[in-house]
């Protein structure tokens, strides 16, 4: 039987550089869940990511991250890797003198036992048959990490190093942006294939254009560092469609951004999102 992840976030509050940008964020994802986080520029999206896997930047100051009952905000960024959080990031760093294949066997590596780790001949076989699900160019297996990739080159790199280290927690952090309708598809299909019961998904983007091609179960919608508004996939065709006025509008928020003042809001900003 599959072991079925349970990450919990849980009063999430965070600043960068002094400037709180999550103000109490609450969401569970449990295996075999896929949730998207959409909504305007500025209201904290790509920070919730970051603060999730540790980056030094975002400090944060209340509440709790646990992974199977694990203290996630006690580990370090390649403890929480190894715990099986991974992160698909918006903008992938180039990395000089380090091959593709060379950090992805290293990693996989890291999260195994000392004694088990992959063979080479085993690690090249998968890494082959993946890049050909992805139509990434075998000599890319020997390029420098990320270095000279387009960025749907680099963003399908992601995916493949999501799908060779098998994570039990994936957050993608718009990975969309910037791809072709092709691309879009061959990135879609390579997060489709990897949904199972032990694995959860966080899917963070502006457009529903990418939950075209991968259904979420659940839609959150988010301003001033929270999640004021959640459902199924038929919100977000409405965000599509009507834009985040009416959201704006129900809830009596003037303006979604982070960094407004609380007044600016006509009811309690304490919604939560649902605990499935």
């Amino acid at each position: 039987m599959a072991n079925v992840p349970h990450f919990t976030i849980d009063g999430l509050k965070a600043t960068v550089e002094g400037k709180e940008i999550l103000k109490g964020l609450n969401l569970t994802i449990k295996g075999g869940e896929v949730h998207a986080i959409m909504g305007p520029n500025g209201t904290g999206k790509s920070t919730l990511a970051s603060a999730l896997m540790g980056h030094p930047k975002y400090e944060v100051t209340e509440g709790a991250v646990t992974l199977n009952g694990e203290d996630v905000l006690e580990m370090a960024t390649d403890e929480r890797a190894r715990a099986g959080l991974f992160l698909a990031m918006q903008y992938p760093s180039e990395i000089a003198g380090v091959t593709n294949a060379d950090f992805l066997r290293s990693a996989i590596n890291a999260r195994r036992e000392e004694g088990s780790e992959i063979s080479l001949i085993k690690f090249i076989r998968q890494m082959e048959a993946k890049m050909k699900e992805l139509e990434i160019n075998p000599e890319f297996m020997h390029r420098y990490l990320n270095e000279g990739f387009s960025g749907g080159e680099k963003k399908r790199n992601e995916i493949l190093q999501m799908v060779m280290l098998d994570p039990s927690i994936v957050i993608l952090d718009e990975i969309d942006s910037g791809l072709d309708i092709d691309a879009l598809r061959i990135v879609a299909a390579g997060v489709n294939a990897m949904r199972s019961e032990d694995r959860g998904f966080l899917i963070i983007t502006h457009y529903q254009r990418l939950l075209n091609y991968i259904t979420p179960d659940y839609v959150h919608v988010m301003m001033q560092g929270r999640i004021v508004k959640s459902g199924g996939p038929e919100l977000a065709q409405r965000l599509e469609n009507e834009g985040y006025d009416w959201v704006k509008e129900e809830l009596g928020i003037v303006n979604e951004r982070v960094g407004q003042d609380e007044e600016e809001f006509k009811i309690p900003m304490n919604t939560t999102a649902p605990k499935y």
